[in-house]
């Protein structure tokens, strides 16, 4: 098992753990050489009815995050790596960015929402000058398989009959090597 591999094996974890609670399955952690300091997963993704949306805030790197800042304020985050079981969206991947993590691994790919291809050196200075480095697909299939039992879980009605769903269901199965 590689070093990312070690590392996204403990997000898929924390995936896991927001499957169990019907919740969009991104789990993610954050390691500072070579030490998990911070894990989380997606939270308050679930429509209850028909008055009740989902949370769009509480993304697994949202969350881990806050524990981050919450339980290592003096760590220096340009030194941290982030491990999602999704690509960050948008939101997330520029508050990384803006949070000084400088690396992002994540296992599959946002075909509907993924922001880590966004073109920094056309952005503001803020980001411009930002070195990220992004290392995708690290264990994908294992996190494919995740997004796959949530999306044909009648009971789980996020982003049901997405872009991101369809996609997810399409994919093959790979056995592992």
């Amino acid at each position: 098992m590689s070093y990312h591999e070690k590392f996204m094996q403990l997000a898929l974890e924390e995936a896991e753990k927001a499957l169990g609670k019907n919740e969009f399955p991104v789990g993610c952690v954050i390691s500072v050489d070579g030490k998990v300091v911070a894990r989380g997963h997606r939270e308050h993704s679930r429509f209850f009815d028909s008055q009740q949306s989902a949370n769009e805030l509480d993304h697994a790197e949202i969350t881990t995050l806050r524990n981050l800042l919450t339980d290592h304020p003096e760590l220096d985050r340009t030194r941290a790596v982030a491990y999602s079981t999704m690509e960050p969206c948008l939101m997330c991947f520029s508050t990384l960015i803006l949070n000084n993590i400088h690396t992002i691994v994540y296992a599959y790919e946002d075909v509907m929402g993924g922001g880590t291809n966004v073109p920094l050196n056309r952005l503001a200075p803020l980001y411009r000058q930002k070195d990220i480095r992004i290392v995708p697909h690290v264990l994908r299939q294992e996190s494919l398989a995740l997004f796959k039992r949530f999306f044909s879980a009648p009971q789980n009605n996020y982003w049901q009959d997405s872009l991101l769903s369809q996609y997810t269901l399409e994919q093959p199965d790979i056995p592992n090597s």
